[in-house]
């Protein structure tokens, strides 16, 4: 049975598109690089939303392990939606990813692991949680979450970088850029929070 959009789902929506309003926000007052230029604000939103995807993968994991050692019902619809919350943010990333390559290298190189490896991911996972829904069964997309989370992170730190340079942030010398990154990263953390709600809340409406 359908159910009318509640005034808390009206919120929720208004929310998270106040929230995307910060994270532009943030970006476009974000210092420019001198080799990067402006080009350099759309890397810190990229390197935020990969980030953030990680994150949410993981939890999503935790949360599934969670579910298959207490076995309830409510810690495995988190896990699911978690892990739609992870895709959500990890397939959009990809095309971003796509338009840093254009901007900083002038062309595409799909070759390069920190490309091939997430967009890989990207595909399995979607692919996955296709089957998971179709299956519909809880214990399963717990442990499918938790493996899925497991390689994710595995698989990412281990990678090797040809071109991708290392923690491009991290490493700078400047503190106003790595400020308005921890900023664009705390934004995005809430972005992924909220369309956790909403995922999780559409699985309510779906479950009779």
């Amino acid at each position: 049975m359908s159910v009318p959009p509640s005034r808390s789902t009206r919120w929720q929506w208004l929310a998270l598109a106040l929230t995307l309003g910060l994270i532009a926000l943030t970006a476009f007052l974000a210092p420019e690089e001198r080799s990067l230029g402006a080009n350099l604000r759309l890397i810190m939103v990229h390197g935020a939303w990969v980030w953030v995807g990680k994150i949410v993968f993981g939890a999503a994991a935790l949360a599934g392990a969670a579910g298959l050692l207490l076995r309830r019902l409510d810690v495995h619809r988190w896990s699911q939606a978690l892990a739609h919350t992870g895709l959500t943010f990890w397939l959009t990333y990809l095309p971003m990813a796509l338009l840093v390559m254009q901007l900083t290298w002038g062309g595409l190189y799909l070759d390069e692991p920190r490309w091939r490896v997430p967009f890989t991911f990207g595909v399995v996972g979607l692919l996955l949680q296709v089957g998971l829904w179709l299956a519909s069964v809880p214990w399963l997309s717990s442990a499918a979450n938790l493996g899925f989370g497991a390689a994710l992170w595995w698989s990412l730190g281990g990678l090797q970088n040809i071109l991708h340079p290392d923690a491009p942030i991290a490493q700078s010398d400047s503190t106003r850029i790595q400020f308005f990154f921890i900023l664009l990263l705390v934004f995005t953390l809430v972005l992924a929070v909220q369309v956790a709600f909403l995922w999780r809340r559409a699985a309510r409406k779906r479950t009779p």
